[in-house]
């Protein structure tokens, strides 16, 4: 009865079959190592304190770099809104300041600005809020 190759008996071997057992398979190439992630900064709502001007406030934001690498420099943006008596928002004026850089990997920050605006924007029953910020980072 013949085999699945075909052959009817006798020894297998020639070019169709093999007569020695394979070499030792290669040696496995080494693997490269994974870069670490980019830095990859996170970063809460700003918490504010009033100051003894009604046209200035001292705001506190958490970062938290959640990558594998350093972040070494940016920007924080604060958008600081200028409320009437009434609770009206008549504008938002915007401020830039330098992240307190490096950053390390892992860690945690809670650096603290004064954020002002001009005086004149802020009349006698008016007040300032600064609700917004947004992070630039490399």
């Amino acid at each position: 009865m013949p085999d699945p190759s075909g052959h009817t008996g006798g020894e297998r071997g020639g070019a169709g079959g093999r007569t020695t057992s394979p070499g030792p398979s290669p040696a496995p190439t080494p693997g490269r190592s994974t870069a670490p992630a980019p830095g990859d900064l996170s970063w809460g709502r700003p918490v504010t304190e009033a100051t003894d001007q009604r046209w200035c406030q001292k705001v506190t934001v958490a970062f938290h770099n959640v990558g594998g690498v350093a972040v070494r420099s940016g920007s924080v943006s604060f958008g600081t809104h200028i409320i009437g008596a009434l609770g009206i928002d008549w504008g938002t004026v915007t401020s830039t300041v330098g992240l307190p850089a490096p950053i390390a990997p892992g860690a945690r920050e809670h650096p603290a600005w004064t954020v002002c605006v001009d005086a004149w924007r802020v009349p006698l029953g008016m007040h300032i809020e600064t609700r917004d910020v947004s992070v630039r980072w490399s």
